[in-house]
């Protein structure tokens, strides 16, 4: 994957967050215990960060939200067995919906897909919402398999992904969509 790439994602880059061997901090959420084991680190993500995870040195993961609480991508973690059935399904639907601009990239696990629908400068309590109608319109085509980012049903330490290995599909407008 080329750092060109990545960059269709529009990543929080002013902080990120590795993985730990141990639980980093354990958190109360909506009457849920979650364990964190993941350390936020206030440092540039740089492209040798970025590489040293690639070769699997180490685990990192980027926020969904920046500081002032706008997100750039609505995220569907898929983890079922089939990415190709879901990606087909998802990518009619999300040009159905009128997003014409997302990128599929493959996780660590096989068979696991992260689409990042790129949204734009869209609030958090409106990128949840909108992550919510995608996932229920979703949902009613297929069995549920993934999970929403950003989501309220998880404390904002939890609303950040892995960065993706390697790049499974994109999509960056067509001609046809002037005519929906």
């Amino acid at each position: 994957m080329t750092a060109m790439d990545l960059k269709l994602i529009k990543m929080v880059t002013t902080h990120y967050w590795q993985k730990c061997d141990r639980v980093v901090d354990k958190i109360s959420f909506k009457g849920r215990t979650f364990f964190n084991k993941f350390e936020k680190v206030n440092k540039t993500l740089t492209q040798s960060v970025i590489n040293e995870h690639l070769k699997g040195n180490i685990t990192v993961a980027h926020s969904l939200v920046n500081a002032r609480g706008i997100v750039e991508n609505i995220v569907i973690d898929y983890n079922g067995r089939d990415p190709e059935r879901f990606y087909h399904k998802a990518q009619l639907l999300l040009r159905e919906e009128g997003y014409i601009n997302f990128t599929a990239f493959k996780t660590k696990t096989e068979g696991h897909l992260h689409v990042y629908v790129h949204k734009g400068h869209t609030t958090l309590q409106e990128a949840i919402q909108l992550g919510k109608m995608i996932s229920m319109k979703l949902a009613a085509k297929q069995p549920k398999q993934w999970k929403m980012f950003p989501s309220d049903d998880m404390p904002p330490e939890y609303n950040i992904l892995t960065l993706p290995y390697e790049l499974y599909a994109k999509e960056r407008g067509a001609s046809w969509s002037k005519h929906m």
